[in-house]
Parts: C-alpha cells; sequence; structure tokens
C-alpha cells in the first residue's frame, strides 16, 4: 500500500510540473509567437511607449524564455519580486500575477471568491450522489418498472437541460413565483440561515444536472454487475439481498463513479460558471467570466491553475480510494 501511494504521490508532483509549464505556454508563449503585447494589455493601448516598457521590464517579458519559466515556477512556489521603473513590488508565494484592471495581488482575489465555490461543488455533490446513485440502484433493481422509466425520464431531461435553463425556471418558481427564497446570497459569516437559503437552490439544480448522469451510469453498471457469477453465488450461498446489494454490487459499481467523482468536483472547485452566473455568486466562475469579458490575463491565469490542481488532487483521493474499495489496485 505504502510502495502504491509513493508512486501516485510522485506521479502527482509530474505532472503538477507539466501542468504548470502548460500553462506558462498558453498564457505567455503562443500570444507571444502570435504577436500579442502582454505588457500592451496591461497598462492599456492609450499608454504611452515608456510606460508600456516599463511594464514589460517590470513582468521581465523581454527576458530569456528559460528565465521567464524560472521565474513564473519561483512565483507560484516562493514568490516573486518585480522590479523595473525605479520601483520594486514583492508578491508573496503563490504569486499569479495582478490583475490588469484592478492591479490587486491574483492570489487574494481568489482566496476570497474560492469558499463560495467550494460551498456550491460540495454541497451539490452530496446531493447528486444521494440522489443519483440511490436512483440508478432503485432502477437496476427494478428493471422495466414505472419507477425505472419514470426516474430515467428524469434522468433523460436532466441530461439534456442546459443549467442556466434549468436555474432560471427554479429562480422563476421558486423565488419569484412561489416567493419559498429571496435568491439573494449571504456571506456565512454574516448569517448561516441567510447563507444556507441562498445556496439551497444552487445545490438542486447543479445537482440536478449531475445527478441524472449519476443515475444512468449507476443504473448501467449495476445491471451488468448483478448479472455476475459472483453476484450468483452469493445469493444461492442464502445472503440477504440487502448483503448482495450493499456488500457486494454496490463495491464494484463505485468504482466507476469515483472516476466520475473525482473528474466532476475537480472541474467544479474551478468554477462552476453557468450556475454562479445565474444565482449571481461571487465565486471563481464568476471571477473567471469577468476576467475573460475584461481580457484579464493574470486571473484567467490563477482560475486555470487552481482547476487543474483540483482536478490533480480530486484524481489523487480517487486513486487512494480505488486502493481502499478494491485491494487488486493496489499491487498496479
Amino acid at each position: 500500500m505504502l510502495a502504491y501511494l509513493i508512486r501516485r504521490l510522485f506521479a502527482a508532483v509530474v505532472m503538477l510540473v507539466v501542468i504548470v509549464m502548460v500553462v506558462f505556454g498558453i498564457f505567455f508563449l503562443i500570444p507571444k509567437w502570435a504577436g500579442v503585447d502582454i505588457a500592451l494589455s496591461f497598462v492599456g493601448k492609450q499608454a504611452d511607449p515608456a510606460a508600456v516598457e516599463g511594464v514589460r521590464e517590470k513582468l521581465g517579458l523581454g527576458d530569456p524564455i528559460y528565465a521567464q519559466v524560472w521565474e513564473f515556477f519561483k512565483g507560484i512556489f516562493a514568490g516573486r519580486t518585480y522590479t523595473g521603473g525605479g520601483d520594486s513590488i514583492q508578491c508573496a508565494a503563490p504569486c499569479f500575477g495582478y490583475s490588469f484592471r484592478s492591479e490587486q495581488a491574483v492570489w487574494p482575489v481568489l482566496t476570497d471568491r474560492f469558499p463560495v465555490t467550494l460551498a456550491l461543488a460540495l454541497g451539490a455533490a452530496v446531493l447528486w450522489l444521494i440522489l443519483g446513485v440511490s436512483a440508478g440502484v432503485l432502477s437496476a433493481l427494478k428493471r422495466g418498472s414505472l419507477w425505472d422509466r419514470g426516474a430515467m425520464v428524469i434522468a433523460l431531461s436532466g441530461v439534456s437541460l442546459p443549467i442556466y435553463f434549468t436555474g432560471m425556471v427554479a429562480l422563476s418558481i421558486f423565488v419569484y413565483g412561489l416567493d419559498l427564497f429571496d435568491g439573494q446570497f449571504v456571506p456565512l459569516d454574516e448569517s448561516f440561515s441567510g447563507w444556507f437559503g441562498g445556496m439551497i437552490l444552487p445545490w438542486i439544480t447543479l445537482a440536478f444536472l449531475y445527478a441524472a448522469m449519476y443515475a444512468r451510469i449507476t443504473r448501467a453498471t449495476m445491471l451488468e454487475i448483478l448479472g455476475e457469477d459472483y453476484i450468483r453465488t452469493a445469493r444461492a450461498k442464502g445472503l440477504k439481498e440487502r448483503t448482495v446489494i450493499g456488500k457486494h454490487a454496490m463495491r464494484s459499481t463505485m468504482t466507476p463513479l469515483l472516476t466520475m467523482l473525482g473528474m466532476d468536483l475537480g472541474a467544479l472547485i474551478g468554477g462552476a460558471i453557468l450556475t454562479e452566473t445565474a444565482f449571481n455568486l461571487p465565486g471563481l466562475g464568476q471571477a473567471v467570466l469577468n476576467a475573460i469579458k475584461n481580457q484579464d490575463l493574470p486571473i484567467i491565469l490563477g482560475v486555470t491553475l487552481i482547476t487543474s490542481l483540483a482536478v490533480l488532487v480530486a484524481n489523487l483521493v480517487v486513486d487512494i480510494l480505488y486502493a481502499v474499495i478494491d485491494p487488486r489496485v493496489r499491487l498496479t
């Protein structure tokens, strides 16, 4: 087990280095090769050449590529000092630079918004796992029944309907129609009840999409597993149906679900753009959407790295859970 964990941790570190290099290439090398002047984006198109040159010197855009890569890595893991134009600015680690528009450090901006996105992703994940897996298992056990057909129709609707549509419908019915919620986000440190009430609809809306997918995958996997020899053997030995399903069938069903959960949860932590926009939640998704509109490159870069790291960590946790669920994985 220890050797398995060491291999996975080493692979995660290598992948993190590769991700940072790829992100650097996307945000700095490709624009340079395309003829885009990042310094001009920072100061604005109306700035004088001296100001543009000062920003270029401060950001190190005129340095050799290997020096820029080193400074980029150093900034993320150890902090960075921007010098140029007669002044010096210290950026603490992890340093993603400064916003082109507000000139604020990117990391504090993202950490202020991260708890909202994290709460949205985790709350929705709990809902979609409970609802999706339960619906999928019941549909598999009652194959061809009215429940099975109804659950799969709802699941198909959840997969097919875009998230912004279901969000608008939820707001129209439960906020503006029935007046069950006020539809306003309240920070957690101001009021727990207000925060919880403001998060219920986003949780349900986001969970509806993913629960539908998890229900379909769970049903298909469970039907396949219920036809396996070891399930028939367990039933032939006289085990209770609850034991057969809960202990034997569900353990095998969880493997593909864990893979999906790792990818989905990691991506959502990087920002559920449509959900946050529909419900006006001040999370990472809304931040990156505003950054795209304003061409604020450092904010987009920071969210990209956070998303990549979240997916990497989520998959590392999934690999560890694989070894817990299926001991055979430890030998690979």
